[in-house]
């Protein structure tokens, strides 16, 4: 009776009391060993105990909490991937940084390069497009390669090794640019990368970087937001870095001009649902960036 009342006594103490690890660990003579050993299991279970992990759909969609900070990041990862990517291609961001005073002589080698690549059957990637930037990081050079996922990348990346053609090219390069970087990317699967037309007018790419663990929860909101801007604008296409910058996004739209961009931007708010989506999504940045672009003539997607 007397352990009953104590157990009992234990489970009645107010939140603002102290806790367990903090009292005194003195129990009276009258309560049984059992029962002492299991207080002593309670009041040490801050210290040992492991901590619970949350659902992996719930880390998906709300980050991990501080108590599963040793969570495996590569598994992670890769589970937020395999929920949100489309998964028949793969995309390639390539960015050069181009020396003013090479511009011309830049230009001239990648619209002879590139377009035989994209052409070559034994090549398993195409050219998506190519564009320079119009608005936001002058003299910046933005190509998106295609592959047929990740063996279609793997095969083409062992032919270019061996390509003369390829080194040719590269000496070429690097002194017309001042530095140059990749990401590998994965298409969402609400959002189909447009096939390459020629659209005329302006590209705006915009890049998001999320906070670590918002991936799903963007494209959940996404999902839903795309539905009231595609009725105003050309969605060209939206990705996620897999390989490079983590956690990444980004959306690519046309428009005829940037006074369309603006008229089209503010009729999508008068669409219901697009402010929370634009509401919900900001909270899961870090920092987001905008450029406007304009397509080379021999870019697929012009």
């Amino acid at each position: 009776m007397q352990q009953r009342l104590f157990l009992r006594g234990l489970h009645t103490l107010r939140p603002n009391a102290l806790s367990l690890s903090q009292a005194p660990r003195v129990l009276p003579n009258s309560v049984s060993p059992e029962s002492r050993l299991l207080v002593k299991g309670l009041s040490t279970a801050g210290d040992s105990a492991p901590p619970k992990k949350s659902s992996l759909f719930g880390s998906l969609l709300h980050g991990t909490k501080d108590d599963d900070a040793d969570l495996d990041q590569k598994f992670f990862a890769d589970s937020q991937s395999k929920v949100a990517a489309r998964g028949k291609y793969v995309h390639e961001l390539m960015i050069h940084n181009v020396k003013p005073e090479a511009w011309d002589e830049y230009v001239a080698l990648v619209s002879d390069y590139y377009p035989k690549v994209s052409e070559d059957p034994a090549y398993k990637m195409k050219l998506f497009g190519s564009w320079h930037t119009d608005i936001g990081k002058l003299d910046q050079v933005v190509h998106i390669w295609q592959y047929d996922n990740y063996p279609g990348y793997d095969g083409s990346m062992e032919l270019r090794v061996k390509d003369e053609a390829r080194n040719e090219y590269l000496r070429k390069l690097r002194p017309l640019i001042t530095s140059r970087e990749n990401q590998i990317m994965l298409e969402f699967d609400f959002w189909y990368t447009a096939e390459p037309q020629k659209l005329g007018g302006i590209y705006e790419l915009r890049t998001y970087n999320l906070k670590p663990g918002r991936l799903l929860e963007w494209k959940l909101e996404w999902q839903k937001g795309l539905l009231a801007r595609k009725k105003f604008v050309k969605p060209v296409g939206a990705w996620f870095s897999q390989i490079g910058d983590l956690h990444v996004v980004h959306h690519m739209w046309a428009y005829p001009n940037l006074y369309v961009r603006k008229e089209m931007r503010e009729k999508a708010w008068e669409i219901e649902g697009w402010n929370k989506t634009s509401y919900n999504t900001v909270r899961m940045l870090n920092n987001m960036h905008c450029a406007i672009l304009r397509p080379f003539e021999f870019s697929p997607m012009g």
